[in-house]
């Protein structure tokens, strides 16, 4: 049955039409490898085992009448602990939200249980989704299936290695500035960030509200079509959502990317990036243009400036949207206090781990009265620059060929004691949040140490199937995607 866990949602979706196995025993073979085998991971933070097989068995229901079934109908997913979950302990993997549970389901979370959707539980993360290791976390850190000393990426560290692991079939995570595509490189599995607006954002616990994005993680780029297609969509509780109608993502699905020309950033290969890095991302522009592309080395003048000015937006947005956590209406609240300030401090400073607190109080200051024009209202026109620069990039090409990280996974710990350095993990990521646009990471190998390594293709807005498609065709010609770590 091991087996029967790596497989891809399209493979198990035949199967279970097929009656070869049921939704109900589909579940339990997971439930069963996640108890055998999570250990040794620490992916789940929440089990739902009882609430997935009611699911399941209403599934199998659906699948004997033939009756509104979907490709994820019966299919065991997990989510990151960032998403709203009716009746479900959801905790952002903070002590201050240590005991929540939401009265509602969040949109993304609805679409997914209507489509059919096993929940097998909840996901570890950084807290709030703050950090690029998966080390900030209430529940301690998150093992890379490749290999246990070292990080499987973050925020969505978790989401990523559940997939990688085979504990379940696919999963969502939230990106803010790579907290997809990055860990999906650390883990060797393929993690999209859709262009910002695309999918509705009610129900996922804010962080930054200008950046953050649901994303799918998924063994493949079929499935992650799959995903999109049921997750996508204008949702009018969410005011940023965009009301567009959604393509069919699995046309785009075609290995031909004949005359498509694809962009290379001088910029993102200078010092800091590492040999092994370089090497796979060069022996992957050579399989496109084998495969019919033309690569052109462009520029994207401002991309310096992108890492400095995130933490100025990200912080400034996240003081605001954790000044929520006071200790009064939910979550944890301190014992011990002796008037109402000394409760709300106490509260937040018990309740908030290390780099949460960085970043409010980093926040908090650039938005302060005289430093807010020196600091937020100029990382927000640089903003704007960095966004120019790319629609300027993008007249001349079709999408864009870039690292995902600058060095192969990292050892856990290694980054902790330097927050500059963990940061830097994210320069080639971040843009693509602060221009809104669309970015994917596919595995293109590993590195002299067996680590996974991925690589970043960006597109217009709103453009996913162009992505795809090209995705879809490097994947079609490559095996990269179809190993699995030594667990």
């Amino acid at each position: 049955m091991d087996d029967i866990c790596y497989k891809t949602i399209a493979q198990l979706h035949e199967l279970l039409v097929n009656k070869e196995i049921s939704s109900y025993e589909l579940t339990q073979a997971y439930i069963e490898r996640i108890d055998k085998l999570d250990s040794q991971v620490n992916s789940f933070v929440l089990k739902t085992e009882e609430f997935a097989l009611e699911q399941a068995k209403k599934a199998d229901s659906q699948l004997r009448n033939k009756r509104d079934l979907t490709p994820l109908t019966g299919i065991p997913i997990a989510l990151k602990d960032i998403f709203i979950t009716k009746d479900i302990r959801t905790t952002c993997c903070s002590k201050i939200l240590e005991n929540y549970i939401p009265p509602y389901n969040g949109t993304v979370v609805q679409k997914l249980f209507d489509a059919g959707a096993i929940l097998l539980g909840k996901l570890n993360m950084d807290e709030f989704a703050m950090g690029s290791s998966n080390e900030y976390s209430v529940f301690g850190n998150v093992h890379n299936p490749w290999n246990p000393e070292i990080t499987p990426g973050g925020s969505s560290g978790g989401s990523a290695a559940a997939v990688c692991a085979g504990f379940c079939a696919a999963s969502l995570g939230t990106d803010t500035g790579g907290s997809v595509r990055q860990p999906a490189s650390c883990c060797n599995i393929v993690g999209l960030k859709p262009t910002y607006g695309r999918i509705s954002r009610y129900g996922i616990i804010a962080f930054a509200s200008s950046l953050d994005q649901i994303g799918p993680l998924t063994r493949d780029v079929r499935d992650c079509a799959l995903m999109m297609n049921i997750i996508s969509g204008y949702d009018p509780k969410d005011s940023t959502s965009i009301n567009l109608p959604v393509p069919d993502y699995t046309k785009a699905l075609i290995a031909d990317i004949k005359g498509i020309k694809i962009g290379v950033p001088k910029e993102y290969f200078v010092e800091g990036l590492e040999e092994d890095v370089a090497d796979r991302i060069k022996e992957a522009i050579k399989t496109f243009e084998e495969l019919g592309a033309t690569c052109v080395e462009l520029s994207l003048p401002h991309t310096k400036y992108a890492v400095p000015t995130y933490y100025i937006i990200a912080p400034a947005e996240a003081s605001s949207n954790l000044a929520r956590y006071d200790g009064i209406r939910y979550g944890y609240r301190s014992p011990n206090y002796t008037d109402l300030r000394d409760l709300y401090e106490k509260s937040r400073t018990e309740g908030f781990g290390p780099e949460v607190t960085l970043r409010i109080i980093v926040g908090t200051y650039v938005l302060s009265s005289g430093y807010y024009d020196a600091y937020y209202l100029k990382a927000q026109k640089v903003r704007t620059l960095i966004k120019q620069d790319f629609f300027s990039a993008f007249e001349k090409c079709d999408a864009l060929l870039t690292p995902v990280m600058p060095t192969p996974p990292f050892k856990l710990g290694e980054k902790l004691d330097d927050p500059i350095k963990m940061y830097l993990s994210d320069i080639y990521t971040i843009p693509v949040n602060l221009a809104g646009l669309c970015g994917i990471s596919i595995p293109c190998g590993y590195s002299k140490d067996n680590l996974p390594i991925g690589m970043q293709l960006i597109g217009k807005p709103l453009d996913e199937s162009t992505l795809l498609r090209i995705a879809y065709t490097y994947e079609q010609a490559t095996d990269w995607h179809k190993k699995r770590p030594p667990l």
